[in-house]
């Protein structure tokens, strides 16, 4: 079982980490299948949009809903984070060689959204990175049982992570 997790302090870097690291692989020719996030500025009072880019069709889906000025609870679409759940578990059929998931967030920890997803993936040999905050990082370990690695936010280490795990494969499939 390969699972790592990156956890950032600032707002919106881990989104952006992991779109950088996915744009990286795939113009590598790595096959990728999974989510990263965008989040598009709105009008001063509304937070921000959030949308969702299927790995690797590039289909971009709004996981936000607008709640309207200064609105205050969730605004998680969530008919929208299991439609992109679907179009990602899909995607597992073409044996991808890593899953990237943008966020363990409250769905997961609650056992929804992309949770049982990475534990298909995982049960396929798929290698799994996954972004996660400090809000969910105990649920996380509780769900990883103790078995995933963290990595330091920055590409080149995702990259060497990823590097060892193909190099180890090859070594024992040599």
């Amino acid at each position: 079982m390969h699972l790592a997790y990156v956890t950032t302090t600032d707002r919106g870097a881990t989104d952006r980490l992991l779109s950088a690291f996915a744009e990286a692989l795939t113009d590598a020719g790595t096959a990728l299948s999974g989510v990263v996030q965008t989040n598009t500025e709105c009008a001063e009072g509304y937070k921000c949009d959030m949308d969702l880019k299927v790995l690797p069709t590039g289909e971009t889906i709004r996981i936000s809903q607008s709640l309207g000025k200064n609105a205050r609870g969730c605004r998680l679409d969530p008919a929208e984070l299991e439609r992109a759940v679907g179009l990602v578990t899909q995607s597992l059929d073409n044996a991808p060689q890593l899953l990237i998931i943008n966020k363990f967030g409250k769905h997961e920890a609650d056992g929804r959204g992309f949770r049982p997803l990475i534990a298909d993936a995982l049960g396929r040999g798929i290698p799994v990175l996954v972004g996660l905050n400090k809000l969910n990082i105990e649920r996380f370990q509780e769900f990883a049982g103790g078995m995933a690695e963290a990595l330091e936010p920055d590409l080149g280490c995702l990259t060497d992570w990823l590097d060892g795990l193909n190099q180890s494969e090859t070594q024992r499939t040599a």
